[in-house]
Order: structure tokens, then C-alpha cells, then sequence
């Protein structure tokens, strides 16, 4: 589902985009625990027939705001690593990419690693097994480099994944937009971390 881009307002948007956009913004702001679907609803100028035609609880808009992102993600991710071009260089942009596109989608990543905890065991275990499927690519990456010998093998590929997704999963305790770094200079940071701490 795509996001309401910069050209358009909240209320100008198709009727599943204006929720997710409202929903975001609340969450953001008031916490998803303290937000009712009541405020969400008359804040996107919907009845709540509208919101359960789409979504059919809070909840499942709480998953969406990080399914979309995570949709994203894997999109660009499958992209770099089918590229033709060394297997440095692929791991590289997927490295930096997965940094900028978390910082483009900070509230979304913030909301939901707060209220990641709301979600049933159902739902955790859906985003859970999409994450997964994203580092599995991520971490094949690794193994390609590890294989082929571009890439030293003395730390485990799993632990190399887990190191540069810790970083990214952190961004959003602490990257501002009006900060010392742009995006993509923090993106081109960590992704040269990932890099070096590679090198055989």
C-alpha cells in the first residue's frame, strides 16, 4: 500500500492511504495504546465502516504500518541482489538502502518497535516470518562473499546480520532529520562498517 507522498495531503489521498497516514501520525504522537479508532477515524474524515472495509481492526493497522515498509524493503533488497555486479558492490547498496529507507520511514519504524507488543501471537508471527525472509536474502549475500572468498568467514554470517540490523533497528532513537549527518551519509557509514568488518 503505498504512502501518502509529499504532492498530496492526507485528505486528498485514496480512503486506505488517508487511514494509514492518520493512524501513523497518531501513533506517532499519542502512542497506538492511547489512540482510539474513534480519533482515527474522524481524524481521516471516515466512518468506521470505512476503516473495517479496509483494515479490519486497529491492529491491523498497526501491522501495516510496518508491513508497507518491510514490503519496501524486500523489494529493493531482491532488486540489488539479483543486480549484475559483484557480490561487494550488491551487498554494499543493500546495505546502505535498507539504512535510507528506515530513516525515509522513521515514525513507522518507531511505532511499531514501541508497539510491536499489541500485536497477537497470530499477527507478531506473520511481520516476524516477513523480517525473516528479509534477512535470510540479506544474510545469503554474505554467504555468496563468504563462499567465493571476497568475504572473511571468521565471524558467522547470522552474526554479521544481526550487527548491521541492530544498528538500523536503533536509527530511530537517535537520527534527526536536522542533524549533522544526511541519510545518506549515515547510510553510506554503517554500510562501509559492514563492509570492513568483512574484509578477509
Amino acid at each position: 500500500m503505498a504512502k501518502v507522498t509529499d504532492g498530496e495531503s492526507e485528505e486528498s489521498a485514496p480512503v486506505p492511504q488517508r487511514l494509514l497516514a492518520v493512524a501513523t501520525r497518531l501513533f506517532a504522537e499519542r502512542g497506538y495504546d492511547r489512540t482510539s479508532v474513534q480519533e482515527i477515524v474522524e481524524a481521516a474524515g471516515v466512518t468506521k465502516g470505512a476503516l473495517y472495509h479496509y483494515f479490519g481492526s486497529k491492529e491491523d493497522l498497526l501491522q501495516e504500518v510496518y508491513a508497507r515498509v518491510l514490503r519496501l524493503q524486500q523489494e529493493r533488497l531482491d532488486a540489488f541482489a539479483d543486480a549484475d555486479a559483484p557480490v561487494e558492490q550488491r551487498l554494499r547498496d543493500a546495505a546502505a538502502d535498507v539504512v535510507v529507507t528506515t530513516i525515509e520511514n522513521l515514525d513507522d519504524a518507531a511505532i511499531f518497535f514501541r508497539s510491536m507488543h499489541h500485536l497477537s501471537p497470530e499477527k507478531n508471527m506473520q511481520v516476524r516470518a516477513e523480517r525473516r525472509r528479509y534477512h535470510e536474502r540479506f544474510r545469503a549475500l554474505i554467504e555468496e562473499g563468504q563462499r567465493s572468498g571476497v568475504f572473511s568467514t571468521a565471524t558467522p554470517a547470522d552474526l554479521v546480520v544481526d550487527y548491521h540490523f541492530g544498528s538500523v533497528h536503533h536509527l530511530s532513537t537517535w537520527y534527526r532529520p536536522d542533524g549533522p549527518l544526511s541519510q545518506q551519509e549515515v547510510a553510506d557509514h554503517l554500510a562501509d562498517l559492514l563492509l570492513r568488518a568483512l574484509r578477509p
